[in-house]
């Protein structure tokens, strides 16, 4: 799935970011002020995020797994029973918002035309969604880039008072609706907000935060749920989409205001092992799992599209064989193959793969 990937091959340039840009913290860890990796372009890289975007990968994986198996579509059909992983599809939404406002604050920092670089980078995870569809018909990364096109790009001439209203206003009207690109295209403007408003620089620093606002979140959810069963039990249906997609955004928040927690606990170790090398090359190891997937279906005959133990038994074999391929791509390596290919059709320039190496 698509990443923020800010440059790092040479230091910015330009007038200074927002206030809220945080320098590099180069000493030790500990609970109250976590380690954060640096950038060669002397932004610190934000670990919460590939840690975030690795754990949703796993939740996308599930979620999609029997129909690419089966050659259905994201929308067809109801994957693995009542157990719904759909919550990978907003928080990836969230992430994409956040990776473009990242990307836009690094390129004005360094060219003069840094809308530009969005466009090329959106165009070019266009033509990598095309290709990808011929796969996986029910893939999200032509929808991610035509709207991005259509609302992200447009939304950076916006002040950021604005995003934040305007990303309300749709996120409300997909729920009305039911969810689709507007639900999509509201999380951008969320992520995109988040960023203007210096919160994402915020994230690794705080716990308090994620505990309030994952309280309001599960109190919201309680009452989602039981606002759902109540119509439920008077055949009250017309409302029933709008409490659905209510229900999932305030689950997936609470599940990303979980993480934010324990990444500020003795956990975060482990949760940075596990995850983060499966979030640094998401969009990788998003397409090749399509791949892992149609291989073990065509090639080895794995019934995944009909026995809900062999898609459970496959995502854990693929997931695995990406976090080792990951783990070992990224000791030689600065970023995943597609998302080297990715970063130079961004930049229009080919950036160093090898972390021996200097442009």
């Amino acid at each position: 799935m698509p990443r923020e990937e800010l440059p790092q091959d040479s230091p910015p340039k330009g007038p200074a970011r927002h206030p809220g840009h945080r320098l590099p913290y180069e000493g030790p860890a500990s609970a109250d002020r976590p380690q954060v990796a640096v950038l060669s372009s002397g932004r610190p890289r934000i670990i919460a995020l590939d840690v975030l975007r690795g754990f949703t990968l796993c939740e996308i994986l599930l979620a999609n797994i029997q129909l690419i198996a089966n050659g259905g579509t994201a929308v067809a059909t109801q994957p693995m029973g009542n157990w719904d992983p759909w919550l990978g599809l907003p928080i990836f939404s969230l992430l994409f918002g956040i990776g473009f406002s990242l990307l836009l604050d690094s390129a004005a920092n360094r060219v003069l035309r840094p809308r530009l670089v969005l466009l090329r980078r959106l165009l070019a995870l266009l033509a990598i969604g095309l290709v990808h569809m011929l796969l996986w018909p029910g893939e999200i990364l032509t929808k991610y880039a035509i709207v991005g096109m259509l609302v992200l790009l447009p939304s950076s001439w916006l002040p950021r008072w604005a995003v934040a209203g305007l990303s309300a206003v749709l996120v409300t009207v997909a729920m009305i609706g039911g969810g689709g690109p507007l639900l999509i295209a509201g999380l951008f403007l969320l992520g995109s907000a988040l960023v203007r408003y210096g919160v994402i620089e915020q994230i690794e620093q705080s716990t308090r935060g994620p505990v309030l606002l994952g309280l309001v979140f599960a109190a919201g959810l309680a009452s989602a749920l039981w606002v759902q069963a109540s119509m439920r039990a008077v055949g009250a249906t017309t409302q029933l989409p709008f409490m659905s997609t209510l229900a999932d955004l305030l689950l997936a928040g609470v599940y990303v205001c979980v993480l934010l927690i324990l990444l500020r606990t003795p956990l975060r170790p482990a949760l940075q092992f596990v995850f983060a090398p499966l979030g640094r090359m998401a969009l990788t190891n998003y397409l090749t799992a399509t791949l892992l997937v149609l291989a073990a279906g065509r090639v080895l005959g794995l019934p995944i599209g009909q026995s809900l133990p062999a898609a459970f038994q496959a995502a854990g074999i693929v997931l695995t064989a990406q976090w080792l391929m990951s783990t070992l791509w990224l000791r030689r390596y600065r970023q995943g193959p597609i998302e080297w290919l990715w970063r130079w059709a961004t930049w229009a320039h080919r950036p160093p793969l090898n972390r021996g190496r200097t442009p």
